[in-house]
């Protein structure tokens, strides 16, 4: 009943007009964003992070969460038209979906894409909805020590999940870490690592890092693609509607879509990226029924389970940011950027101090999910016409967009030429074949790893063995060295890198 009661409370916020109109921002924004290949939702929400100061808290996450699960929504719209992923988690979904619109059959494929999205999402929303309570009253028995520990295990799960090599991974977190060393120390007040430029002894911006690695790093990656690689398939959209076969077929693989990305979206470092990986892997063990597609040719499975599967990610990575207050993946630590912007603290007391805003944001994705299948699905005419702006016109106003935001949070042009900097950084990791994702995570946990760390230890008076005397502490530590130890191994690293590449 209380679990009722709540969302009641939820659905009561959700559904005033102001948070109504915010969501549908955020909802058309993130289809834009997923549509145009090359500016994914962590590069948006960075940019718009500024615009959300004066915003409501509830209205400014409920605009950011619809910016994020609409960019898992419109990256199949290209990655099926244009062979183009628009977000990552889309990138298997071009392997049978842009078959299907070389067949004619562009119009089955996009609804499908829609369809599973919309049920996965609803059922991960229903998850988060039905986990959120008993996940918070685990998270109070939280102490210093077991905060750590868990930031530990985070970290790690970020480097099992993320795809390429695992030294980059680790290397990108280490990087990550030093850069949140930067400023001020908490205890003593005495700058360090500034090399004497006042302008760094607060630290470097979240959003200076985020908007440069993330905003002008694809920028330059993507001016240097030629524009002769667009291809539209305009005139095969004829006939939405998937055939009664194919119904058949779809939906036991959105269900394992589902199942499977429910898991992994609560896992640390890009659950909904792995989640469309592990949902084509399993769509291809499972056996072709007579007279189905060959996977690779145009199957329908091959679109409807990866995209149930990253969408229903999408939405239960919510649940250890909401819950412990830990991002599990690059987005979510932006989330955790917005929160701190309006002074409150991502963690269990979320729930307890904001209940509006805590079952707020959950109500709204329910209601952004509506949205979605109303802006996808009658409006593909309108992506495909979006598809065909050059990109030379685009990339100058995301440019002037940026530095205009970078320059609004401090009034500090120093901050636009670091930008500049991070943005040619950027473009180094992505030619060096480093994802930046872990780096982000490693520079939003580091603080809260130091103060952590150090507030347990001024507790245990200096004594290191706090952290596996405590039960809670020592479990989350053996799980994060048993998981290192398993990824190590050489038959499963080789499984691992087979996971993250496809013919």
């Amino acid at each position: 009943m209380d679990l009722i009661a709540n969302l009641s409370l939820g659905f009561g916020v959700a559904f005033t007009p102001i948070n109504l109109m915010y969501a549908f921002i955020g909802c058309f924004l993130g289809t834009v964003i997923g549509v145009l290949p090359g500016i994914g939702p962590v590069a948006t929400i960075a940019m718009l992070l500024p615009a959300t100061y004066a915003l409501p808290p509830v209205s400014a996450l409920i605009m950011l969460a619809g910016i994020y699960y609409g960019a898992q929504y419109g990256g199949s719209t290209t990655a099926i038209l244009v062979n183009l992923p628009g977000e990552t988690s889309s990138v298997v979904t071009v392997i049978d979906g842009y078959q299907m619109a070389r067949q004619g059959r562009a119009g089955p494929a996009l609804a499908a894409a829609g369809l599973g999205s919309f049920f996965a999402g609803c059922v991960g929303t229903l998850v988060l909805a039905a986990f959120a309570v008993p996940l918070t009253e685990v998270a109070f028995k939280f102490g210093p020590a077991e905060y750590f520990s868990l930031m530990v295990l985070g970290l790690v799960g970020a480097v099992v999940l993320a795809s390429g090599s695992l030294i980059k991974a680790v290397g990108m977190i280490l990087l990550g870490l030093l850069m949140g060393l930067v400023g001020t120390d908490v205890n003593s007040g005495v700058a360090r690592f500034s090399f004497d430029v006042p302008e760094l002894t607060d630290g470097i911006g979240f959003i200076v890092i985020a908007m440069g690695v993330f905003g002008y790093g694809e920028i330059i990656m993507n001016l240097g693609k030629h524009e002769s690689e667009r291809e539209v398939f305009t005139a095969n959209v004829t006939g939405l509607w998937p055939t009664k076969e194919d119904f058949k077929r779809m939906i036991p693989a959105v269900l394992r879509g589902t199942a499977l990305g429910c898991v992994l979206g609560i896992l640390p470092g890009g659950g909904a990226v792995m989640a469309a990986f592990g949902a084509y892997t399993i769509e291809k063990k499972t056996k072709l029924q007579p007279g189905e597609v060959p996977f690779g040719k145009g199957n329908i499975r091959g679109v409807a389970s990866p995209e149930s599967a990253n969408n229903a990610a999408s939405q239960t990575s919510f649940i250890p940011l909401l819950t412990l207050g830990i991002p599990p993946n690059a987005v979510m630590a932006l989330m955790v950027g917005a929160m701190t912007i309006h002074n409150i603290q991502p963690g269990p007391q979320v729930m307890t101090s904001n209940p509006e805003l805590f079952w707020g944001l959950i109500a709204s994705m329910w209601i952004g999910n509506a949205m979605l299948i109303i802006l996808n699905l009658p409006l593909i005419g309108i992506w495909i016409k979006l598809l065909s702006v050059p990109y030379r016109w685009l990339f100058p106003a995301i440019v002037l967009f940026c530095a205009i935001g970078v320059y609004s949070t401090n009034n500090n042009t120093f901050d636009i030429w670091l930008v500049g900097v991070f943005g040619f950084i950027g473009y180094l990791f992505i030619k060096l074949g480093a994802e930046p994702a872990p780096l982000l995570l490693g520079f939003i946990l580091g603080p809260m790893m130091e103060e952590n760390l150090r507030r347990a230890l001024l507790l245990s008076r200096g004594d290191w063995s706090v952290f596996v005397t405590r039960g809670l502490s020592a479990s989350l530590l053996a799980v994060a060295a048993f998981l290192l130890v398993i990824v190590l191994l050489p038959s499963i690293k080789q499984k691992r890198e087979e996971a993250f590449v496809e013919d």
